[in-house]
């Protein structure tokens, strides 16, 4: 990712315009539902956060992350920001690596939407999937990391947590391809695209044999975890809006789509030369989870690619209509929607590798 797209996405502004919240309202909140809690209360909003409006919020003991629903209209079922509180708040006691959550607030009337209250966690947080401030020597120890934390969340015992009802277990891929399918269809602001038209046809006649359900993120990448300040370790995964119960092989799909990926787009390697940056290639990637798995190969790897692309282009085609009906919360919006072709042309290559 080019070091303009890290500026933007890093670090705190102002709260922009139409993003604002009542901080009485907020801190009378704050008081019932933190632990602990204490003000006076400052707020500045997060640079990143794409989809739901993040804000940091300050005080003088603590700093804290909201998240929120974006005001005005939104797609049914989008921006779920009480799945990721849910999700995150079972995972804590189990060590996995996510921020605290203090409460969930599904009242309208406090800040305007819903919204959920974390911990701050202190770490780094990488932009660019070369992880040029790393050295050479270290840097696969960083992949190995993401790889890991993937591996682990993938063996974690859902039910077990109450989260048995979080997904619909099994049939995923058609599930998937026909969420995203008709939400692009459903968007008719954001238009239509010859590629997707193309992909929707496609997927659905090509999804393999054999099933498995595991808790997914989602949207597995390093810009959305956080790493200890100065090991090569993941010390918080962030943003679960997508995360559900599914096909561990199609999140693994889309954190090893890194390789394939242009970095202007999201955080990527396509084009990098990774044995000059000392980085693990795809192939060894795929070999280190599939180790940690259990599994001897993935079959019909390049379906799982052609899928997470066609359906990380649907979600730029949503940001695409965000941004034409002025709901998207991200100063990096229009650039994603954008990209939205691009990624359509790059789904279907695959899937055309894949018809070869």
């Amino acid at each position: 990712m080019t070091d303009s797209i890290a500026v933007a996405n890093s670090g705190t502004t102002p709260v922009r315009p139409g993003y604002e919240i009542d901080l009485d309202r907020l801190d009378s909140w704050m008081r019932a539902h933190v632990e602990g809690y204490a003000g006076p209360l400052s707020i500045a909003q997060f640079r990143g956060g794409q989809s739901n409006p993040t804000y940091q919020l300050t005080t003088p003991d603590a700093r804290y992350v909201l998240r929120r629903k974006p005001p005005g209209e939104i797609l049914k079922g989008a921006h779920a920001v009480e799945r990721e509180a849910r999700v995150m708040a079972a995972l804590g006691p189990t060590g996995f690596p996510v921020p605290r959550v203090h409460g969930i607030c599904t009242d309208d009337t406090v800040i305007g939407t819903w919204f959920f209250v974390m911990d701050l966690v202190e770490g780094r947080i990488f932009w660019d999937a070369t992880f040029p401030e790393v050295s050479r020597e270290e840097r696969p120890l960083y992949f190995d990391a993401m790889n890991a934390t993937l591996a682990a969340l993938h063996q974690v015992d859902y039910e077990g947590l109450g989260l048995g009802d979080y997904g619909k277990p099994g049939n995923y891929f058609a599930r998937q391809i026909g969420r995203w399918s008709k939400q692009y269809l459903a968007d008719p602001a954001a238009g239509r695209n010859a590629d997707m038209d193309r992909l929707i046809e496609w997927l659905p006649a090509h999804i393999p044999e054999g099933d498995e359900t595991t808790l997914v993120h989602g949207d597995f990448r390093c810009d959305n975890m956080i790493f200890h300040p100065t090991e090569p370790r993941v010390i918080a995964v962030l943003d679960w809006e997508l995360s559900t119960l599914g096909h561990p092989l199609a999140d693994f799909a889309y954190a090893a789509m890194m390789y394939r990926m242009p970095p202007d787009i999201v955080a990527g390697l396509r084009g990098a030369d990774l044995a000059a940056l000392n980085i693990p290639d795809e192939k060894s990637f795929v070999e280190a989870y599939c180790t940690r798995m259990g599994r001897e190969h993935i079959a019909d790897w390049r379906f799982y690619m052609t899928f997470q692309l066609f359906r990380l282009a649907a979600i730029f085609h949503g940001i695409k209509g965000r941004v034409l009906r002025g709901t998207a919360a991200n100063a990096q919006a229009i650039t994603r929607a954008e990209a939205f072709p691009r990624l359509a042309r790059l789904a279907c290559e695959a899937m055309d590798d894949a018809l070869a």
